[in-house]
Parts: C-alpha cells; structure tokens; sequence
C-alpha cells in the first residue's frame, strides 16, 4: 500500500470520527422533551451575585441527605460552626431551642461542621451541647457554595423560595433575631 492511500484512509477515518463526534453530541444536548420543565424557584439575581442557597447536597451524620429541591418550600437555616469555637459553643443550645420549635413549621436548620472530630468526639459534643438539628460536614462543595466562609459561626438565611435573607450573620446570633426573623419567614406563601 503507498503512502498516500494510507494517508488517504487516515484522513477519511479522522472525519468519519468528527462527524460522528458532532452529530452525536448536537443531538445529545438539543433533544425535545415533552411536557413542562420544572422551573428553578431562585436563579442569579440582575447584577450577577448569587444569592440563592447553593445547590449541593448536605448530607447529616445519620446519612440523609438534603438538596436545594429537597429544601425547597422550606425555610432554611445554615450555620457554620466547630467544635473548638467558643461562640458556637453558646450559641448551639439556643439553635437547638429554635429548631425543636420550627421544624414542625417548615424550618431546617442545618449545622454545618467546619472541623473534623472522630464520630464518638461528635456524639458526646452534641450531648453536651444538647444539639438537636442535623450537622453536616463541610467539603469542597460547600465551601465552595458558600464562599468560604472566614469566621465561625456564620449563618446563612433562605426563604422559602431558596433566596438569601439579608447577609450572612458573623459570630453568634441572637435568639430572638432569629425567632422574629423565623416568624415572618413562616408567615410568607
């Protein structure tokens, strides 16, 4: 065989493969679905800042796991926190107090773990901070979402459509900020 019919059947075997490639993927991406997509109830706000609750999954230590569709219709709480972290410490009995009263009412308050104590360390902690919401830790993805945040605790507010409410709260919240904040955020269709 010569050289230019090797390079021929080379080139006609490349384009076949191109073709193929982009047929195959035009299709893959542009198919026609019937019926309704479901609409995203927070989407990127006009000046580019996202403000929604970040769609990941937030799986607790008992393994369930939440998503922001999951969440949806809920009003969510997310606090960053550590174990070590005095602030934390104070402030989780009264989450605590929070959420016993508000999960009944639509409200997850989701505990976020900044650090990384052994599973029987968590266990005694929760004990003896009578924690009762559920605590996720942290990975890259949340992080990620929520744009690393530098000081412990912070609390991020969603509403029940997934938007953010105000800024994230640095240091300890307030109980009864919280609650007026809850109330309203409840209140809302």
């Amino acid at each position: 065989m010569s050289t230019k019919a090797l390079i021929g059947i080379l080139l006609a075997g490349t384009v076949g493969i191109l073709v193929f490639l982009f047929v195959h993927l035009s299709n893959s991406s542009n198919k026609i679905t019937v019926g309704q997509k479901a609409a995203k109830a927070c989407a990127r706000a006009a000046n580019g800042a996202d403000d929604c609750l970040p769609d990941v999954k937030y799986i607790d230590t008992t393994g369930h796991a939440y998503t922001a569709d999951t969440l949806l219709g809920k009003v969510v709480v997310v606090n960053f926190w550590a174990t070590w972290c005095h602030p934390c410490q104070k402030e989780i009995p009264d989450l605590s107090k929070i959420y016993d009263t508000y999960k009944g009412k639509g409200v997850v308050i989701l505990g976020v773990m900044a650090d990384n104590p052994d599973d029987a360390s968590l266990l005694n902690f929760q004990s003896d901070y009578m924690m009762s919401y559920p605590v996720v830790r942290a990975n890259s993805d949340l992080n990620v979402g929520f744009r690393y945040p530098q000081n412990l605790p912070t609390t991020f507010v969603f509403d029940k459509t997934g938007h953010q409410v105000g800024q994230p709260r640095i240091g300890a919240i307030s109980p009864s900020a919280l609650t007026a904040q809850l109330d309203e955020l409840v209140a809302q269709n």
